[in-house]
């Protein structure tokens, strides 16, 4: 039996990786002589971290994958706990980057190391926290969990589509349906954000 809910984490794993990239490329670029393109795609790439895994993502890995994977895993233990701290603050510094990137835009040039050096050090966080998670975790969710346990785990995670997967697998042609409320939302990221999330 496939176990669609390991693909499903997989692919909203790479979008997101391909999302933190593109961020971490355009922040580097800087404003340039088009500040507000810069900034409005920066928000955009900010809320829908903030919208999809900070909301969607992290709350099923947290509620339904690992406590499943602690009681067939028990040596897992130690890195749940740390993963679930890590989804427990990853809202909170989201939001601080918001605030950061709009300290940056209003109130100039003084403010933009902050926002960047807060930016590096969450990319590379959420890297890690979805290393581990592949590593660790979906490896011992593979191994060990059952036939019962699977249909569950499939039936929550595909009851939603994270529409930055959807976008990725829709430039193939085999877009999943998605909620049609983000398509401006990532038709204002692709066009702007670079390479590998976008076009600009």
């Amino acid at each position: 039996m496939r176990f669609e809910t390991l693909r499903i984490i997989r692919d909203e794993h790479t979008a997101l990786s391909a999302m933190l990239q593109s961020l971490l490329s355009l922040m580097r670029q800087g404003p340039g002589d088009a500040p507000e393109r810069f900034f409005d795609v920066l928000r955009a790439m900010l809320f829908y971290i903030d919208e999809f895994p900070e909301k969607q993502h992290h709350p099923k890995e947290s509620d339904l994958l690992f406590p499943r994977v602690a009681r067939v895993a028990p040596h897992t233990m130690e890195i749940i706990a740390r993963l679930e701290r890590e989804h427990m603050q990853g809202e909170g510094t989201v939001r601080e980057l918001q605030h950061r990137l709009q300290a940056w835009e209003l109130l100039g040039e003084g403010r933009r190391k902050a926002f960047v050096d807060e930016a590096e050090r969450y990319v590379s966080f959420y890297l890690e926290h979805m290393r581990l998670e592949e590593t660790v975790i979906l490896p011992e969710a593979e191994a060990h969990l059952d036939e019962a346990d699977r249909r569950e785990l499939d039936a929550a995670f595909s009851g939603h589509v994270d529409p930055l997967v959807a976008l990725h697998q829709g430039q193939s042609g085999q877009a999943p349906a998605h909620d049609p409320a983000f398509d401006r939302l990532f038709t204002r990221i692709v066009m702007r954000a670079p390479a590998p999330i976008g076009l600009g």
